[in-house]
């Protein structure tokens, strides 16, 4: 068995930038090239794995060609998901993402703006507490630094960004003033919306409440945003709504 699985590594497939072009509404936005953050592998810790896979679905049918990326630095902590309690172990942010990428993933030190259209980062709580400290200092966090840069130097060169589920909050930390959405405010099905919003306009920002299959987006900052997992979806919503954050950032690029 261990010969077996060390064939089957040796000659696993290498995820190649996607290419593939189809024929539908994305087809005026062929040919853009999308860097993508990731912020580890799993909800509870990292990206959320469907909203990464979704992202990456409707780049495929956009036509666009993908580099993915993450920070070279351990997780804030590692959650056993089946239990949802913290475990001893440690785990590198690179590293976990890599498994998402299908191992197709570089150091976010290495991203360059000038190879690339647009960045987009899916949620998850590894946005609040691996790319920043939201998750645990709420408004006054602390952004990672290789983070910020990337997006200072995206939104610097009129690049568009996208962000969904909780990472809009990057924006409204590096941004004063831009908009974004996390989903509608006062509504049940939207339960963390409300405080998370708050907390973006007393950071000078403007909230606006958007449904889960609408997009946000903030001409002047050039920023894409939808709630994804914010909102208690049911899973083809949330997939519909990063499918139309995806093709908003694709029209803008």
């Amino acid at each position: 068995m261990l010969t077996l699985l060390r064939h089957c590594g040796r000659n696993l497939p290498t995820l190649r930038p996607i290419q593939t072009v189809h024929t539908s509404s994305y087809a005026t936005q062929m040919g853009k090239r999308v860097a993508v953050v990731l912020a580890g592998c799993g909800v509870y810790d990292g990206s959320e794995i469907h909203e990464a896979s979704a992202v990456l679905v409707h780049l495929s049918r956009g036509g666009a060609s993908v580099n993915m990326f993450a920070p070279n630095i351990d997780q804030m902590h590692v959650v056993n998901h089946l239990k949802g309690e913290p475990s001893e172990e440690k785990r590198n942010v690179l590293v976990e993402s890599a498994r998402l990428a299908r191992g197709n993933i570089q150091d976010l030190a290495k991203l360059s703006v000038e190879d690339h259209d647009a960045v987009i980062f899916p949620g998850g709580f590894g946005a609040a507490k691996n790319l920043c400290t939201w998750a645990v200092q709420g408004k006054d966090c602390s952004v990672n630094d290789e983070v910020k840069a990337a997006l200072q130097a995206f939104h610097g060169e009129g690049k568009p960004i996208g962000l969904c589920c909780i990472s809009p909050v990057l924006a409204a930390k590096v941004f004063p003033g831009c908009e974004v959405t996390v989903g509608i405010e006062k509504d049940d099905k939207y339960p963390d919306t409300a405080g998370t919003a708050a907390a973006i306009n007393q950071l000078g920002c403007k909230h606006v409440s958007k449904s889960v299959g609408q997009t946000h987006v903030d001409e002047k900052n050039k920023l894409v945003t939808t709630a994804a997992f914010m909102c208690n979806a049911p899973i083809h919503e949330v997939f519909d709504g990063i499918g139309a954050m995806v093709q908003d950032v694709l029209k803008l690029a």
